[in-house]
């Protein structure tokens, strides 16, 4: 039986859910964070998951208006001053994967201050997706390795990637079927998993029914068993 040991996922649907009620897009990504903190302690809780990968904001996000902009940045800041507590709490190590550079100096800081205060905790490791592409990925790691002497292995380009581990199951919620530039490179033997429910409306019932369908699968990775 398979067992989903990286699940990435692609939150998507916050502002469309806002939209469809009438509410203002800020409060879809107000209540889009809240249903992170449910999925990622529910992942915690779960001795087969080692780590859960959210894409939070991608490179191409910055096209969004303004204003929604800054309100996501002040938003992932005072998710993070939040969340800290409940990380020690669960044993719950976070990290930031992409290119935290284009961050004011204060975000920046905050997400640094979070990985280094849970460094210690052992157990799901809870990464954001912060200024991420998967191209973009992939060009800084090749930037990293390009002086290296010698012949340039899988082993050293993945090693050299802001994420370093396979995923075996990516969600996206939405409706949209595409992987808009996320993992592109860890996804490479992924099941995809896609669904309508927009992310507010996401429940870790909905979770719980696609690992158990996960583990059905049969994973052959290129070969015929």
């Amino acid at each position: 039986m398979n067992k989903a040991r990286h699940i990435a996922i692609i939150m998507d649907g916050n502002g469309r859910w806002a939209e469809l009620k009438g509410k203002k897009r800020a409060e879809g990504h107000e209540v889009g964070a809240k249903i992170v903190r449910e999925i990622t302690e529910f992942c915690s809780k779960n001795d087969d998951i080692e780590s859960l990968t959210l894409y939070a904001f991608s490179t191409e996000n910055w096209k969004r208006p303004r204003l929604e902009v800054e309100y996501l940045m002040k938003l992932l800041k005072k998710y993070l001053d939040s969340e800290l507590e409940n990380y020690l709490l669960h044993n719950i190590r976070f990290e930031a994967i992409g290119d935290i550079r284009a961050f004011s100096k204060s975000l920046q800081q905050t997400i640094k201050n979070v990985q280094e205060k849970t460094a210690h905790c052992d157990g799901l490791v809870q990464s954001l997706a912060l200024n991420y592409g998967a191209q973009d990925e992939i060009i800084r790691a090749v930037n990293r390795i390009k002086n290296y002497e010698n012949d340039i292995t899988e082993a050293i380009l993945k090693n050299a990637l802001d994420c370093k581990h396979d995923v075996d199951l990516i969600i996206r919620t939405g409706g949209d079927h595409r992987l808009s530039n996320f993992l592109l490179w860890q996804a490479a033997y992924a099941e995809l998993f896609f669904t309508d429910t927009l992310w507010p409306d996401f429940t870790t019932n909905e979770l719980e029914k696609i690992i158990k369908d996960f583990t059905k699968i049969e994973r052959r990775f290129g070969g015929l068993k």
